[in-house]
């Protein structure tokens, strides 16, 4: 597992200098998950550490009312790193920001503060949260419409430039700005593929996703190509995940593994389990929070369907990979549900809650699915309990308005103003004719 690197003002100040860098992007996500931020030159780096730098909160989705609307992004030292894509000469660099008030609070919307503040939490129960990351997406020729760059399949190795040139440039780039990859490789549809994040703790790891995403998309468009995390861009294809590994350590052991147990899981981490089995649901507006989501959360598709787990089966919703011998931290809980779409700090903290849950009051989880959920019949399903995961955003924003977890987990002012955002979402969705429904209907009615 990746340890979080530690960096303080002075190494910050220091290794700007060193590497020559003239400007700093202070990088914070917006409730949806968009990056967003701003340029500093690095003159300006050492009072924007003390002091933080004012913005217009009011112009980002999600952030505050026009008549609240200074805010000030403190850049965090442990986020900083050159920007290799850039020139070395006049170098550009980049960190995260923690949002905050004028009078130095945390400002409740900020979703890295989320994620902090349900890791503080977690913390004074006495453990630590980590979490590796499987990304999926597409290259494509534009973003005007899905046409593909490669016909490979899963795990090809044939030449497929310029995918797999992009591919091997996005990694190097990763890694030199501190992001190991475990894995990368073609994935099962047309012109998709996966970069594998390697384990780290889950503040550094929602950082890591947001650098990578920006990253991949960069790339690719300096080679006049498209780089696209929309969940389903192609209907006869199979969409894109992010698979999610977790596990949580206590006292530098790992909390999920029990070398007694016939599959190693412990039973801290079979109550985790429960805890994301009983919430799936009411969590699914913030691990997949787009119209398009639901389109990729169909049988046929690799992607999970029904509200299940197993020990290594892959159609279900949660799984525990097989055990490495000698590795206790091998253990872990693999989510499946969430779209490389999704907000990472809020998909993070809504993961990690929905387990705490089942730990701390002690859940019983179902007994794990046997074969595959989708060749049972839907009275055997039933006879089972396994539910079935909102099948549409309108029915994911239902199920999330009764829920009592995401106020504690979000905050009222997140919860509301994602509410808020996705009720509109839908709305506008509802209301257009879509071209399925010209050519299946126009000329018979």
């Amino acid at each position: 597992m990746v340890e979080q690197r530690v960096h303080d003002r002075e190494y910050v100040l220091e290794e700007s200098r060193k590497q020559d860098v003239k400007f700093v992007r202070l990088w914070f996500s917006d409730i949806l998950g968009k990056l967003k931020g701003f340029a500093i030159k690095a003159d300006d780096l050492a009072d924007a550490l003390e002091h933080g730098v004012g913005f217009d909160g009011s112009a980002i989705e999600g952030f505050a009312r026009s008549y609240e609307n200074d805010m000030r992004a403190f850049p965090d030292p442990a986020t900083f790193s050159v920007l290799p894509w850039r020139p070395r000469h006049n170098a550009v660099a980049r960190m995260f920001c923690d949002i905050r008030r004028p009078n130095r609070e945390p400002f409740r919307g900020d979703p890295r503060y989320v994620l902090k503040r349900n890791l503080n939490k977690l913390a004074d129960m006495g453990y630590t949260y980590n979490a590796g990351v499987e990304l999926e997406f597409f290259y494509l020729k534009s973003s005007e419409r899905p046409e593909i760059l490669d016909r490979d399949g899963y795990f090809d190795q044939l030449s497929s430039h310029p995918a797999s040139d992009l591919r091997r440039d996005t990694v190097l780039n990763l890694e030199e700005m501190g992001i190991p990859v475990k894995y990368s490789h073609h994935e099962a549809a047309q012109s998709q593929h996966e970069i594998d994040l390697q384990y780290t703790d889950a503040m550094s790891m929602a950082d890591n996703v947001m650098t990578a995403r920006l990253l991949i998309k960069e790339l690719a468009q300096l080679q006049g190509v498209y780089a696209s995390f929309m969940p389903k861009p192609i209907s006869s294809s199979n969409g894109s995940g992010m698979h999610i590994h977790q596990s949580l350590f206590t006292g530098g052991k790992n909390a999920f593994f029990d070398g007694d147990d016939e599959h190693y899981l412990s039973v801290t981490g079979r109550r985790f389990i429960a805890g994301l089995i009983r919430h799936a649901p009411e969590i699914t507006l913030v691990t997949n929070q787009w119209v398009n989501s639901y389109k990729r959360l169909v049988a046929g598709y690799e992607a999970p369907v029904f509200v299940s787990w197993s020990h290594v089966n892959r159609s279900d919703l949660v799984r525990v990979p097989s055990y490495k011998p000698g590795y206790e931290t091998s253990i872990r809980v693999e989510y499946r549900a969430p779209d490389p779409a999704c907000n990472p700090y809020l998909a993070l903290s809504v993961m990690l809650a929905a387990g705490m849950k089942g730990i701390e009051e002690e859940y019983a989880p179902p007994p794990p699915v046997v074969g595959s959920v989708f060749e049972m019949s839907p009275q055997r399903r039933q006879s089972l309990g396994i539910r079935s995961l909102p099948s549409s955003l309108g029915e994911a924003i239902t199920l999330a308005e009764q829920s009592e977890l995401l106020p504690e987990v979000l905050g009222d002012h997140l919860f509301t103003s994602l509410l808020r955002n996705k009720e509109i979402e839908w709305e506008e969705y509802r209301s257009i004719i879509t071209d399925y429904e010209i050519s299946r209907y126009l000329p018979d009615l």
